[in-house]
């Protein structure tokens, strides 16, 4: 599902941004080549984006869809319990750039007050918590289209 807002986020004010619902389709660890990615498919397509993150994402992400409770909250539960407690919730993360090989998402909170806060943080966290609140995923459409060299 490809979705266009206008934003007032600094780093793209006034621009018109088409994003695409992706979701989580794989976790791949290489235990040989220490590599952990994630793999995101396109809601309503055929496409792709893999995404190299690190080991302990990759364990936050993986404990949370295979529904493993820790005897204490991680990094991420303890976020998404400050989001909460400070009275926003996460309305949606976005991968929005990939910039020399690396791409950069945002968590966009929605305050209490109704006004967004746009925060810039790694794709691997913002799927974390996204999928701790059950928040949406997205990806710029810029940023799919350039991505779609790598086979999965």
């Amino acid at each position: 599902m490809a979705l266009c807002f206008e934003f007032k986020e600094p780093r793209i004010s006034g621009k018109i941004i088409v994003m695409v619902q992706v979701e989580l389709s794989k976790i791949i660890i290489d235990e040989k080549r220490h590599d952990q990615v994630i793999v995101l498919k396109e809601v309503d397509g055929e496409r792709f984006l893999p995404i190299v993150i690190g080991l302990p994402e990759a364990t936050s992400i993986k404990m949370k869809i295979s529904g493993f409770e820790p005897p204490r909250p991680l990094t991420h539960d303890m976020l998404k319990s400050v989001i909460e407690a400070l009275g926003a919730r996460v309305k949606f993360v976005v991968v929005d750039r990939l910039q020399f090989n690396t791409f950069h998402a945002k968590v966009v909170l929605e305050k209490p007050d109704g006004d967004e806060a746009w925060i810039d943080a790694r794709p691997s966290d913002s799927i974390a918590l996204a999928l701790r609140v059950g928040a949406p995923i997205y990806v710029e459409e810029e940023v799919l289209d350039s991505a779609e060299m790598f086979d999965v």
